[in-house]
């Protein structure tokens, strides 16, 4: 008998997950919470809150999960990974006091301080007139402010002047715009360069780089409007040459492993550093304890090998005998997002054309949901069109060709998506 596997979750992520789960011989069944439209295809829909622990660990007692494969942030910070344990389940995900590495930028920004990991100068408050009388000090230059706990990837305001950083803690500390991950905040140095980002896959001692992806985080095309939880991505990286990559094994995921071990905090699971790539130096913006979305929509594809045996083999604390194949082909993923997100934006359109896709492009599911009438949006980012191809051009141009196949009312995605012109 193979594996049950329980992933948590609604996106277009889970579902590339799944997919490559699937794929498995040694997998049985996939259990998505709660999954969506593209999961109930796949897998079987469990229709809990990814933030209600109690009904998790129900379910995984009633439906007999063998492992649990972490994916999207909320549950570990809440203890999912340390109640699983407790019952001897394999667990694939960090526990809730190594998740604090992305539950807490406040902790992560000390943790990286203590380990002499390089980050933008930077100062944590929990009250708001002491946030304010610290920017006022501040020459008027670029500030970020970001909300210390989790916001989708969203809590994160760059800010072009002092005005902007006050306005920025009166969005976060007055409004509650984020809701309790604002009740601290963390004011840094705006710093200038480009943004790259790393996934390692962790079992508390060893850590195993995957091939480079870069996401496109701005809702509109030319990198404008507002910052979304991404529009797009492409593997590999044309700026991520080796020497950066082997340099950010050595100065970032290295350390941090090694860190998160010395605090009796190993951490397993997949580490997701994002970084500042600076004339100064290499900057880690911020850690996220979980695969990235869209990153591991591109990823997944480009994955030769059985994601669950890796997988199986960091939670036993034995990576270092698994070998992990890639795909040379360059993966490209275009975002086909509801018309006004990341502000507002209406549901309940149904979606016209997932069966004109190519059979060798991949359509993964986010905000959707299945109807009588078919499958209908249920989200800001509803799909995700993935191909592959002998060139990063090619791989592109395949995507979007398929991604123009699909319709519903409100459609929209960013025309810019791997056209390297566009990079930085």
């Amino acid at each position: 008998m193979g594996a049950r596997v329980l992933l948590v979750g609604m996106g277009a992520r889970e579902h590339a997950v799944a997919w490559k789960l699937t794929q498995s011989p040694d997998v049985e069944e996939v259990f998505v919470a709660p999954g969506n439209a593209g999961t109930a295809q796949i897998a079987t829909n469990v229709p809990i809150d990814p933030k209600d622990i109690d009904s998790l660990i129900e379910a995984a007692n009633d439906l007999k999960i063998d492992f649990y494969l972490a994916t999207m942030d909320d549950p570990q910070p809440l203890g999912l990974v340390d109640r699983l344990r407790e019952r001897g389940l394999p667990c694939y995900g960090p526990t809730a006091a190594a998740a604090q590495i992305e539950a807490s930028k406040a902790w992560s920004k000390q943790f990286m301080v203590d380990h002499g990991i390089t980050t933008a100068i930077h100062r944590t408050f929990r009250d708001h007139n002491d946030a304010v009388a610290y920017v006022e000090s501040l020459p008027d230059a670029p500030i970020v402010v970001k909300a210390s706990g989790l916001a989708a990837g969203k809590g994160a305001l760059v800010c072009d002047d002092r005005e902007g950083a006050l306005l920025a803690l009166d969005t976060i500390m007055i409004k509650r715009a984020f809701g309790t991950a604002g009740d601290q905040v963390v004011i840094e140095e705006r710093l200038q360069g480009w943004e790259t980002s790393t996934h390692a896959i962790c079992d508390g001692e060893t850590a195993v780089l995957t091939p480079s992806a870069t996401d496109y985080k701005r809702a509109l095309t030319g990198d404008r409007g507002l910052n979304t939880g991404g529009m797009g991505a492409y593997s590999p990286s044309i700026d991520v040459t080796t020497a950066l990559s082997k340099a950010i094994e050595q100065e970032v995921v290295k350390p941090t492993i090694e860190g998160m071990a010395a605090l009796g905090s190993p951490f397993n699971g997949t580490l997701y550093p994002g970084l500042m790539i600076t004339d100064r130096g290499n900057y880690v913006l911020e850690y996220n304890a979980r695969l990235g979305d869209p990153e591991a929509q591109v990823l997944m594809a480009r994955l030769n090998s059985d994601l669950f045996t890796i997988c199986r083999a960091a939670a036993e604390g034995g990576l270092s005998s698994v070998d992990i194949s890639w795909s040379k082909e360059p993966a490209v993923g275009v975002v086909i997002a509801s018309g006004g997100y990341p502000r507002e934006y209406t549901t309940g359109h149904l979606i016209d054309g997932l069966d004109k896709i190519d059979e060798d492009v991949q359509v993964f599911h986010a905000g959707t949901a299945l109807t009588p009438k078919g499958v209908v949006t249920n989200g800001g980012r509803v799909l995700t069109v993935v191909a592959r191809g002998p060139t990063l051009a090619a791989a592109r141009a395949k995507a979007y060709e398929n991604a123009q196949f699909i319709r519903f009312e409100g459609a929209y995605m960013r025309s810019d998506i791997a056209e390297i012109e566009e990079i930085r």
